[in-house]
């Protein structure tokens, strides 16, 4: 057992409102410069839709992630490193800018500084890559937000063509007979991430102390390997500095305890961080199971038990602080992936083990019950109507099971037996244990995780470790720093070390 650790999320899409705010404060905290116009770290889609960049899950035009061979081993989908040497001046799986979208703004000197006059003035949509006036805004990125032109859009969703023949008329656009949810979607930091594999300067990695994955800027060529070999399509090309950029999981504030911008900005309060811990030996052989439905279970069994003695025993053997341990043990994700079983990973059949995770919705299950004339909180109401969800569940195992849909109803009839067993409970009804029983759960369990999923406070959301490398005082020892030749020992008292340091990313690699 070789034990690491590995800083996770979980969104609750239930909650997600889309209102877009995680994507604009990330907008704002970290690609808002030259270089990243057209550049979202973190991003909010509609589903059914074409997503950004468009058609991105496409893996048949994009050749990302990981493919099985028939020897059982994994190799890129783009293919050798022969076959990618040969492409690194002229790479076809690389997405155009068309494919994210031509980002623009508006004149609006056009409007504060005309003079006045009977003429009425107006802000013209400029290119803000090459400066050009835009006759047509075409494409956006969220241009399917709410089922905006789903009636044209919405039939080449990915999904939509691979699963249309098996589920027929459950999928339709017309208007009032059509199904939406919002999926916010970051770069995973995958266990086995493709990018890193991929990039042939070694600028992509995987940190040791907490799995989020990097850019080495200063090793960067500007390859572009890693935007092609990811499967989520979230490594960007930076045009000004011709490197290579992508989300950076906020390390500067995961160093801290903070949690990241699009969390803790987060209206609907659907996002949850904490710590999993793993076994590295595990991660090759889980992402290369014959079955892809084995996929999932094969990444559960490779988390730890963080309350295990023995799994205690093996962290401190490898250096794992019990600052971590405790974070490990009070992880809110460790307890909807692993304990309740409510979390599922995106497109685990990409094979790279993402490590942000999903609940998938349920909503509005209990109002089309109640609409039916029936009691929309009873549980054998709720049980019965999944099956007849207006999202297919066919089309939610597709985006977080490789569309296994016997994962997604047991994650479904849990929700739907939380809500039936806590109605019980908040109207001072008798707790039917039988309810959670038949979920694989305790009534006990079934209160903890309504805590969690529906009331949870930010400190209970956000677990986060204070420090993810040594003592940040031994690291203001090691670099000093000077401020405009202001030196560290004649700054104030209580400016943080971290602050002082300006750190960038290190190079250990898992």
């Amino acid at each position: 057992m070789r034990v690491m650790t590995q800083v996770a999320m979980v969104m609750n899409l239930d909650k997600c409102i889309g209102c877009h705010t995680c994507s604009v404060t990330c907008k704002q905290a970290w690609t808002n410069r030259q270089g990243t116009e057209y550049v979202w770290f973190n991003n909010v889609e509609t589903l059914p839709g074409q997503g950004y960049p468009r058609r991105w899950e496409d893996q048949e035009r994009w050749k990302g992630g990981w493919e099985r061979t028939r020897s059982g081993k994994l190799r890129l989908r783009s293919g050798s490193r022969l076959k990618r040497l040969g492409n690194l001046f002229a790479n076809p799986e690389l997405p155009e800018i068309s494919d994210y979208y031509q980002p623009w703004t508006y004149e609006y000197k056009n409007l504060t500084e005309a003079p006045a006059g009977d003429d009425l003035p107006t802000a013209r949509p400029v290119n803000t890559l090459t400066g050009a006036p835009l006759d047509t805004i075409e494409w956006g990125p969220n241009w399917d937000d709410n089922l905006g032109g789903a009636v044209e859009h919405g039939p080449r969703d990915p999904i939509v063509e691979k699963i249309r023949d098996e589920v027929g008329e459950k999928i339709r656009f017309e208007f009032e007979q059509s199904f939406m949810f919002y999926l916010p979607r970051l770069c995973e930091h995958c266990l086995n991430p493709a990018c890193v594999s991929a990039c042939p300067s070694g600028a992509m990695y995987k940190r040791a102390e907490d799995g989020i994955v990097l850019v080495d800027q200063d090793q960067c060529r500007g390859w572009r390997m890693c935007v092609s070999s990811c499967p989520y399509k979230k490594v960007y090309f930076n045009h000004q500095t011709g490197k290579a950029e992508k989300c950076t999981f906020c390390f500067p504030r995961i160093e801290v305890g903070m949690p990241t911008v699009c969390s803790e900005t987060c209206v609907g309060r659907m996002r949850y961080l904490g710590v999993m811990l793993y076994d590295a030996d595990k991660v090759a052989e889980a992402a290369a199971v014959e079955d892809e439905h084995d996929l999932y279970p094969g990444q559960l069994e490779a988390f730890l038990d963080p309350h295990d003695p023995a799994v205690q025993a093996a962290a401190r053997a490898a250096g794992i602080t019990e600052e971590w341990l405790e974070a490990a043990r009070r992880s809110p994700v460790y307890d909807l992936i692993a304990t309740y079983q409510v979390a599922l990973p995106l497109h685990p059949e990409y094979r790279t083990m993402p490590m942000v995770w999903y609940v998938p919705p349920l909503s509005p299950v209990v109002e089309a019950v109640a609409a039916s004339g029936h009691d929309g909180e009873d549980a054998g109401n709720l049980f019965g109507a999944i099956d007849a969800l207006r999202i297919p569940v066919e089309y939610l195992a597709e985006i977080l099971t490789a569309g296994d849909t016997a994962v997604v109803d047991a994650v479904l009839h849990r929700m739907a037996a939380m809500r039936a067993y806590m109605r019980r409970v908040n109207l001072g009804e008798d707790r039917d244990e039988t309810i959670a029983r038949a979920v694989g759960l305790t009534g006990e369990e079934m209160e903890d995780m309504f805590r969690l999923l529906a009331i949870a406070k930010l400190e209970d959301r956000f677990v986060v470790p204070s420090a993810a490398r040594a003592d940040a005082e031994t690291l203001t020892e090691a670099h000093p720093f000077e401020d405009e030749g202001c030196p560290v020992a004649d700054l104030p008292a209580e400016t943080p070390a971290r602050v002082m340091l300006n750190l960038g990313p290190t190079r250990r690699s898992a």
